[in-house]
């Protein structure tokens, strides 16, 4: 049978017509001739056999050919339609996507992350409660108030001056007419 005769109309005329690259690499007669047959085959049986491979690899072709032809077709149309490769992936990935979505084990997953989100936000906001009670219990504890009460001494000594003028503050150099305040222990 002659693949370039073949009329493979498949309501498109061109149809079967296919490139060179696309042909099958046929047995070849000699070489299977002289491969001993399998024991227990007759001669016929053998000759029966080759004759049914024959034909199997010449429909294999014959697909080929309606495959390529119907490719080109759909490329065809596509490009008419004026839809790209890139609309094609983008319409696969969100189809995809849908299909990952309605799956039951992502259903699973996205159900047990909710549940392990509640369950961190809830450790975390009684983290947060226990540590605002600790710093309110420290901050109302006797260390902490002599510590505050210390740094507000520094402060109202250091910012004091400068309210009431640079007059009172001592100079760099030490030899202003305003001895130097006495330095309080803490």
């Amino acid at each position: 049978m002659d693949s370039a005769g073949q009329d493979i109309n498949l309501n498109s005329p061109n149809k079967g017509l296919l490139a060179d690259s696309m042909t099958d690499v046929p047995v070849d007669t000699a070489v299977a001739a002289q491969t001993p047959a399998v024991e227990g085959l007759t001669e016929a049986e053998e000759e029966e056999l080759r004759a049914e491979l024959a034909k199997v690899e010449e429909e294999i072709v014959t697909l080929r050919q309606v495959l390529a032809a119907k490719e080109r077709h759909c490329a065809e149309l596509k490009r008419k339609l004026g839809l790209s490769a890139l609309e094609g992936l983008k319409q696969n990935l969100s189809r995809s996507w849908h299909d990952v979505q309605v799956s039951n084990a992502y259903k699973k997953t996205q159900e047990t992350l909710s549940q392990a989100g509640q369950k961190t936000s809830a450790a975390l906001s009684t983290v947060g409660s226990a540590i605002s009670r600790k710093l309110g219990d420290m901050r109302n504890s006797a260390t902490f108030k002599s510590f505050e009460e210390r740094v507000g001494n520094i402060k109202s000594k250091v910012v004091g001056g400068r309210e009431n003028g640079t007059e009172n503050l001592p100079s760099p150099t030490g030899s202003g007419s305003k001895p130097l305040p006495d330095p309080t222990p803490f």
